[in-house]
């Protein structure tokens, strides 16, 4: 067991394992604010997948990246890259490394920085944590944001009563004109069977008409939108997508990473559609996001273990309820404004 002296003693370089998913990223960032609020002064170091670098490199509290090309490391010739990468994170020496991705290739990486402290969370998986020096203790239960916060207890930082998200303003696509109040929609997921269909889709803009509709994310969104819609699937980056979110008077989302970024920026403002997934582990974590599931819709800060159950996709009258409730609180942020 560490003193307390040790403990609080601010560590010069600090390394983040989280390379993905982008949802995961994002819950990630109050951590990071957190530790550059209370040691201003040490150089963290976030590996992370190339695709979501935008994101952090911005953020106050982040000196550098250490990029993971993970698709460089396939086929012929693969562990002969990887080992040179791995000698450039280990060239690095941090003080402190922080695993929260909790895997054993990330607890792998830790662990090969030559770290002398390694924090990962109880809750790693793959054997992980027998790579790991010291475990934040976490519910498997509770929300991914607190989860991650746990770390900051081995480190003697305070959490934060409201957890911070620094991200970028972005940049809007050529093209995306601003002027005109929209209400975004983003129907996809990686998850099996978390996406919205081009029929939900569909409902939804029937309910937001005559107000202008903006499609964005990746993938088959569909054709022959009604004449509110714009299709802006597959035609934005991890920037133009922030920029797009970041001006949209309301946003409504399947349970994604581009959830958790419309969440972060305008939480009053974003409804997440959970179909089997939890909540209460996976929604927004801010208590005034709206959460729809099962038909049902509530403030994250009155979900209870009734949320948690299985659910099922909302119907063209539900999802057309949705487009209606969309439009009247687009309307109310405008008028606001």
């Amino acid at each position: 067991m560490r003193n307390m002296k040790e403990i609080m003693k601010a560590p010069g370089r600090i390394l983040l394992v989280k390379p993905s998913s982008l949802g995961d990223v994002i819950q990630s960032l109050p951590v990071v604010s957190a530790i550059h609020r209370h040691w201003p002064e040490a150089e963290l170091r976030w590996l992370i997948h190339p695709a979501w670098r935008s994101l952090v490199e911005h953020h106050p509290g982040v000196s550098g990246t250490v990029l993971f090309p993970r698709d460089k490391f396939r086929g012929p010739g693969g562990w002969l890259r990887s080992l040179a990468w791995l000698k450039t994170l280990s060239d690095w020496k941090p003080d402190l490394a922080i695993d929260l991705q909790g895997l054993l290739r990330s607890a792998l990486f830790a662990r090969l920085s030559g770290a002398p402290r390694i924090v990962g969370l109880s809750d790693a998986r793959e054997g992980a944590r027998l790579l790991h020096g010291e475990r934040a203790i976490v519910d498997h239960a509770d929300h991914a944001v607190r989860r991650y916060l746990s770390v900051l207890d081995l480190l003697g930082i305070p959490r934060p009563a409201r957890p911070e998200f620094e991200l970028p303003e972005g940049r809007l696509p050529e093209g995306f004109s601003p002027e005109q109040p929209y209400v975004v929609i983003h129907p996809y997921s990686r998850g099996k069977g978390k996406s919205l269909t081009s029929e939900m889709i569909r409902s939804f803009a029937t309910g937001t008409s005559p107000m202008r509709l903006v499609i964005v994310g990746r993938g088959d969104s569909g054709s022959a939108w009604p004449e509110n819609v714009e299709d802006w699937s597959n035609r934005t980056d991890l920037l133009e997508l922030t920029a797009i979110l970041r001006g949209a008077s309301f946003i409504v989302s399947s349970d994604s990473g581009p959830m958790h970024l419309a969440a972060a920026l305008h939480p009053e403002r974003t409804l997440a559609i959970h179909l089997w997934s939890d909540p209460l582990k996976v929604g927004p974590c801010f208590p005034e996001s709206l959460v729809w599931k099962n038909g049902r819709i509530c403030r994250v800060a009155e979900l209870d273990d009734s949320w948690r159950a299985e659910g099922r996709a909302p119907t063209a009258i539900e999802m057309e309820e949705l487009g209606q409730l969309g439009r009247l609180a687009a309307t109310k942020t405008i008028k606001s404004e």
